[in-house]
């Protein structure tokens, strides 16, 4: 449910590369009020997903009406200082997970959508018993026939949780959520693997790698197959050095 156009929210919206992005002081707290505003669409961006909605229409689409994108990657934040903008990299998988706890806290219902049957088990009740409270009203996993989805789909719009987390990859999950949270309260956000993480089916990065913004070199280790997404990574900062 996108937010009513003549509020204004507390966060600024500046672009990279022509694809939107908040400067938020604390992005919880812009998510918080997002859902008290009435929800809506949070993306996560990075460098591979800025040059992938270059790429692809629909993805740029979702992204450009989704209602609070925030700067995950180091790519985005390095671009956005280079245009004065000085903000702190907001990993997706801890805004997600700090809204999980915001979840329990609050009484909010909440939807996981996504990964393989086996770690949408795991990760459900791993949750579950770590976030003492949290009400998982709705868990989906990924795998489904074509012909199962839309009566899945409409068990989750009844369902009118408050906190849905996406895991279907992009950019099948932004697309999908825009898609999905018309009309519908609370807040849509795309997880990407972090449910896999959660689950304990790998691992993340360690401190040190993420501190010196070497996580995706972290990732390819573990996904040698992601060698050709890796490729945006140059394109992005070269686009980004043109542009001045």
């Amino acid at each position: 449910m996108a937010t009513d156009a003549a509020e204004t929210p507390s966060w600024r919206v500046t672009q990279v590369l022509g694809v939107q992005v908040a400067v938020a002081d604390d992005v919880l707290l812009a998510a918080l009020e997002l859902k008290q505003r009435g929800g809506g669409q949070i993306v996560t961006l990075n460098a591979e997903m800025t040059m992938a909605a270059l790429a692809n229409p629909e993805l740029g689409a979702a992204i450009a009406a989704a209602d609070l994108v925030i700067p995950d990657g180091a790519g985005v934040v390095w671009a956005l200082k280079r245009r004065g903008y000085r903000v702190r990299r907001s990993p997706g998988i801890e805004l997600a997970r700090a809204l999980l706890e915001q979840a329990a806290q609050r009484g909010w219902r909440v939807a996981l959508v996504g990964a393989s049957p086996e770690v949408m088990a795991l990760v459900s009740t791993r949750l579950c018993a770590e976030i003492p409270g949290l009400n998982l009203a709705f868990t989906l996993h990924g795998y489904q026939s074509p012909e199962q989805w839309p009566g899945l789909e409409q068990q989750l719009r009844q369902a009118q949780p408050d906190l849905v987390l996406v895991a279907l990859g992009v950019p099948r999950q932004e697309t999908w959520i825009q898609r999905m949270h018309q009309g519908q309260p609370g807040l849509w956000m795309g997880v990407g693997g972090s449910f896999d993480v959660w689950s304990g089916t790998k691992q993340r990065a360690p401190q040190w790698m993420s501190r010196l913004q070497i996580e995706w070199l972290y990732r390819l280790i573990q996904e040698p197959s992601r060698w050709r997404r890796m490729l945006a990574l140059p394109e992005f900062a070269w686009a980004v050095l043109r542009r001045g």
